[in-house]
């Protein structure tokens, strides 16, 4: 794991890094109403009218059969990271190591469960700091909202650059704790990670102010200062994450992390390239998504440090979706039925298919793309038994990492939110 992203994803990281029924129904009465609880068993009819209204002509006749109806699932927990990268003109170290750290970074947040679900992942990006953003903007620019689609967001660190300019640390915590659209649930995770080198203090809009607004909403502000960790002190780096419940993290953003290579990672990007050909394009964003996926797999294998490993290890959960380009994903998640899509949305291949042999198609796609998920999970826990003992050969030496220590912080959080991690 790197050290950057191990950062900046991280301190959590980035541097990253009613009763409840057993048969989930719900009380209803005909045209009457429903009732907003859970019940294992129909009331009876007078407990009922009690219950609906004192008014007799609301009240269910005596001899009314109560119907049935599903409760609605609960909403999934949701990890929420904002990401803040300062892209003035020395800071090309620090992209680099966002760009290979993503995927460690995600990885680790698959592995979380709250209440035995797995959360939704959404990543936002900013940059600050570039003198290519307007000034009257704070040098300030929402790369990307919250989004689920990561290859996007790979794709945006590999698009930004560098170019000099003034680093305003409170101004763009302050854009993100406002431009967002952060979950209003308090135990979901939600997280800002802010890197840069410059003082905390710089700019018209004070660092204390954004961070008490930040956590305000639940909202932790983990710093991490690319230079000396007292340089970090004095700037306010740790100053601003301690006044909204985050960790502060000095890295040299311009080292390179140490990949641990294991035996595995060869089978392990075959696999990831064979779950490539089970996505069934549809719709006028197929093309591009397919492309996308295949440009961010080259981007990681050249971007070094185990980014590629680390990609492939993700295809293999279930937040890697792509439900606005795969048609398994988008059947799977509800995105959209098969029933409604056009054959003329579907790749050339696939549109002389009887509607029959269409299901058949993507049936065997699905059950193709599962056994690869499962052939990778078990070969990511192969290959992080071989990890886990060369770090611990490294710690006996005194070369502790950063990522290892980021990533304790990032479990730390989490578990406050009563995240639990699966392995």
């Amino acid at each position: 794991m790197n050290k950057l992203l191990v950062a900046i994803l991280g301190a959590a990281g980035i541097a990253f890094i009613g009763g409840l029924s057993t048969n989930n129904t719900v009380q209803a009465c005909g045209d009457y109403g429903v009732f907003d609880r859970v019940v294992e068993k129909a009331a009876p009819v007078k407990e009922v009218n009690d219950k609906i209204d004192t008014n007799a002509e609301h009240k269910v006749p005596a001899d009314s059969k109560p119907v049935l109806i599903e409760e609605k699932a609960a909403a999934k927990p949701k990890v929420q990271l904002a990401i803040l990268l300062d892209t003035s003109g020395s800071m090309d170290g620090l992209i680099d190591q966002a760009r290979t750290q993503l995927w460690t970074i995600v990885n680790e947040f698959a592995f979380m469960k709250r209440a035995g679900q797995e959360p939704e992942l959404e990543v936002a990006l900013y940059e600050y700091g570039n003198s290519s953003i307007a000034a009257d903007e704070g040098y300030i620019r929402q790369v990307l909202a919250f989004t689920m689609d990561l290859d996007k967001v790979s794709e945006e660190l590999f698009k930004l650059t560098t170019n000099g300019g003034s680093e305003f640390c409170g101004h763009v915590i302050k854009s993100a704790v406002e431009g967002l659209k952060w979950s209003d649930v308090a135990d979901d995770y939600k997280a800002i990670f802010i890197a840069g080198n410059e003082p905390f203090t710089q700019g018209s809009v004070d660092f204390k102010e954004s961070c008490k607004a930040a956590i305000t909403k639940d909202v932790i502000v983990n710093t991490i200062h690319c230079g000396g960790f007292q340089d970090g002190i004095d700037g306010k780096w740790q100053e601003g994450a301690q006044l909204a419940d985050g960790t502060y993290l000095s890295i040299d953003h311009n080292a390179k992390v140490v990949h641990i290579a294991s035996p595995h990672d060869e089978e392990i990007l075959k696999t990831g390239e064979e779950i490539n050909k089970t996505y069934i394009r549809y719709g006028n964003a197929g093309g591009e998504g397919a492309a996308r996926q295949e440009e961010q797999d080259k981007n990681a294998d050249g971007a070094g440090q185990g980014a590629d490993v680390n990609r492939a290890l993700w295809k293999s959960k279930n937040q890697y979706r792509n439900d606005d380009w795969d048609l398994i994903d988008a059947i799977d998640n509800e995105t959209v039925k098969l029933a409604d899509i056009k054959k003329e949305d579907l790749p050339e291949e696939l549109r002389k298919l009887s509607d029959e042999d269409l299901k058949k198609h993507i049936d065997a796609k699905r059950a193709e793309r599962a056994e690869l998920k499962k052939k990778l999970l078990e070969l990511e826990t192969k290959r992080n038994n071989h990890v886990a003992e060369e770090r611990r050969k490294l710690a006996e030496k005194g070369e502790e990492t950063l990522d290892a220590a980021v990533l304790k912080a990032v479990r730390e959080q989490a578990a406050k939110r009563k995240f639990e991690r699966s392995s």
